[in-house]
């Protein structure tokens, strides 16, 4: 099959990955299920690149959920091992790329070390204008807006803001995307269809593509394929 032109098709500003499959991935090749995370973290690598190319201005992706903690600790370790060294790369890849970098998520459950590159990238890419990387790492939806929840009480006793405020366009400001926009497409790749506790918030109008492509295969032909969807999609709000 050649190359799949969208040319003159309508690019999705923001697209959220549901990053599946990687353990499959391994597993079809006889190989430990950390060595399909390595190739994993490989493939976001070359996606985030793909999509600013392609003109998508925002990419946000589902990598450590608050429900991967009860995976066994070995796989957990290795993945946290993998994520001190995808985040130090990122570091460089994003002052090169001139690629902002944002983490949701409660980070706080991460190790010190990890809490302070986290901390050091988003800093020092908070002035990048290319391609807006938003990393969901011990993110759980409910977790999020309830952790929102929480810090508009805290303000709020604060005398900050008043419960006359709160409203949905308000309530956004303390989720962690804040005031980013919310998702045009969603993908999910490994053939899965749910959400997986994934920016149940933010997903409210967001047009849902799911593949059986796994993470570690998926490719900017692959992206091009959901964005030639997507401009088959009949976006409508409201009704109208």
């Amino acid at each position: 099959m050649g190359e799949i032109n969208i040319e003159g098709m309508k690019v999705p500003e923001h697209v959220a990955i549901i990053l599946d499959g990687n353990g499959r991935w391994a597993k079809k090749r006889h190989m430990p299920r950390n060595y399909g995370h390595a190739q994993g973290s490989k493939a976001v690598e070359q996606i985030c690149e793909d999509a600013w190319n392609l003109g998508i201005k925002y990419l946000t992706v589902y990598a450590f959920s608050t429900e991967n903690w009860k995976r066994p600790d070995s796989e957990v370790h290795a993945l946290m091992k993998l994520l001190r060294v995808y985040l130090k790369d990122c570091l460089k890849r994003a002052g090169k790329n001139n690629m902002c970098v944002r983490v949701l998520g409660e980070i706080s459950a991460l190790d010190e070390d990890i809490q302070d590159t986290i901390r050091t990238l988003e800093e020092a890419t908070k002035d990048n204008t290319g391609l807006c990387f938003q990393v969901a790492l011990n993110y759980g939806a409910r977790d999020e807006i309830m952790r929102a929840f929480g810090k508009f009480l805290k303000d709020m006793e604060a005398g900050i803001c008043t419960r006359e405020q709160l409203s949905e366009d308000f309530f956004t400001t303390y989720l962690d995307t804040g005031r980013q926009p919310d998702p045009d497409l969603l993908i999910r790749t490994s053939g899965e269809q749910r959400l997986s506790n994934f920016m149940l918030w933010q997903l409210a109008y967001t047009e849902f593509y799911f593949t059986d492509t796994l993470w570690p295969d998926f490719d900017k032909e692959e992206l091009k394929k959901a964005i030639v969807w997507y401009n088959g999609r009949d976006r409508r709000y409201g009704g109208v």
